[in-house]
């Protein structure tokens, strides 16, 4: 060894900046390098193990290290390792995932479009939305309405769908013509007595109010996740999607489902948008499509949308957008492989029967003096933790205890996601019984050390 080479640690706070991170903070304590994955697990440069109880980004589905999509990428590798899908070339997995991805889709769609991201999806459906409109003669049909906690992406579009203050604070987003109404969390924001059903009557009467101060004649589609990820694993209350969907149809409004967290599975459902009974005209989906062994987004629009972009790329000539990596021959390989896994193995009923288990042994906790609610849908769940239960006030400044309670989780061994003080829970969908019962033990054991600390805390403030 070098004695004079930097190690990982000091290259990595030389030389690289993390996303999601406080670059002055990682310059002081540095990078947990991970270095390789074995199932629902992940192992540190030390040999130290973690339960990812995030599945990476919410979206490692079929575990660290699946055999067959390693074979899918090197098969591919060999036998066409890059081509592309411009000026009317194609490529046999882009062309069987196209398909397969129209199969499944919930509702009737006619076509996909491939980019490498989630953010890169988002932000091309807001184009192709606007292009769409131009060619059939509604110009002026260009907002976009998302909600506050929403999370969309982080390119410069997309940030200004997302409606969390970190991806916008100092970035000069959102860009005009970009609207957000209520949060659909109940917990946080339903008036005193409000039903569910109530509080979904109060969301969507903004939503309406909203376009009507707009015109509804200049906006372009509502955006949302079925289930909010990134902003809290925020569940809707009941009959909100009804009953927006029905403000949308009302005024010509297009509806946008975002499935890059929900879909292929993660909440019971093969998407989201049967779980919570969206009927979008525009689907996107990533992550879990290839559990992210491939970097690979999808953009599905039905025959209506497709109709006017069509139009619209023939006076011109050309559809002028696209990506190197559109449909990626080893992206699309994996991805249809992932697919197949899933169907075969039957891992969408799985994550349902697992999900009740992770579900009803998180509710367990729900009486502690700590946790203010506990919700989630099939695979997918958090926790979210206060000082107070009666006045749901957090710990000093929002994100005290949830980035403690990360941390000692993280020193039992389970990777989770503090966002604020909500903990989130998102585990590959191949977990098993005994591995959905680590991550409940591991959380008891962290949310424990965070009363003890607490407690500690207030001695030492009265002494």
């Amino acid at each position: 060894m070098n004695p004079s080479k930097p190690s990982l640690v000091e290259q990595d706070i030389l030389h690289q900046l993390h996303p999601y991170t406080d670059a002055r903070l990682h310059q002081e304590i540095g990078p947990l390098i991970i270095e390789r994955g074995e199932g629902v697990y992940v192992f540190d440069d030390q040999g130290k193990r973690y339960l990812e109880a995030m599945s990476g980004l919410w979206s490692v589905a079929l575990g660290f290290s699946n055999e067959r999509l390693i074979k899918a990428a090197e098969q591919q590798l060999r036998k066409l390792p890059f081509y592309h899908l411009f000026s009317h070339k194609a490529h046999a997995p882009s062309i069987e995932l196209a398909d397969k991805l129209i199969e499944l889709a919930p509702v009737p769609m006619s076509k996909v479009f491939f980019t490498n991201s989630g953010s890169e999806a988002n932000d091309t459906v807001v184009k192709m939305i606007w292009y769409r409109n131009n060619a059939i003669g509604k110009p002026a049909k260009k907002k976009f309405i998302s909600r506050l906690n929403a999370y969309h992406g982080i390119t410069t579009v997309s940030a200004s769908l997302t409606g969390l203050p970190a991806n916008q604070r100092g970035f000069d987003v959102p860009l005009p013509g970009f609207l957000h109404v209520g949060c659909p969390h109940h917990y946080r924001y339903a008036k005193p007595g409000e039903t569910e059903e109530q509080f979904a009557d109060r969301l969507a009467a903004e939503l309406e109010s909203v376009i009507l101060r707009e015109g509804p004649e200049t906006i372009a589609a509502f955006y949302g996740e079925p289930l909010m990820g990134a902003g809290g694993v925020i569940v809707p209350p009941r009959t909100y999607w009804d009953k927006i969907q029905a403000v949308c149809r009302k005024y010509d409004i297009l509806v946008v489902a975002d499935e890059v967290i929900c879909g292929f599975g993660r909440t019971g459902r093969m998407f989201g948008s049967e779980t919570f009974g969206i009927e979008p005209d525009v689907m996107v989906v990533s992550k879990q499509l290839s559990s992210s062994y491939q970097p690979i987004a999808a953009i599905l629009i039905n025959e209506e949308v497709f109709q006017g972009i069509a139009d619209q790329s023939h006076a011109f000539g050309t559809l002028g957008h696209g990506f190197t990596g559109s449909g990626h021959p080893v992206a699309t390989a994996v991805a249809l492989e992932n697919i197949r896994i899933i169907e075969e193995e039957r891992l969408v009923e799985h994550a349902a029967e697992m999900g009740e288990l992770l579900q009803a042994g998180l509710a367990r906790f729900a009486d502690h003096p700590l946790v203010g609610e506990v919700r989630g849908r099939g695979l997918i769940s958090a926790v979210e933790l206060v000082a107070d239960r009666t006045t749901k006030a957090p710990m000093g400044s929002v994100g005290t205890l949830g980035r403690y309670l990360a941390g000692r989780a993280q020193e039992h061994g389970m990777i989770t996601r503090a966002m604020g003080d909500s903990i989130a829970f998102c585990p590959p969908l191949v977990s098993t019984k005994a591995e959905i019962q680590l991550v409940l033990d591991t959380f008891g054991r962290a949310l424990a050390d965070t009363e003890r600390w607490l407690s500690m805390a207030a001695t030492t403030a009265e002494a």
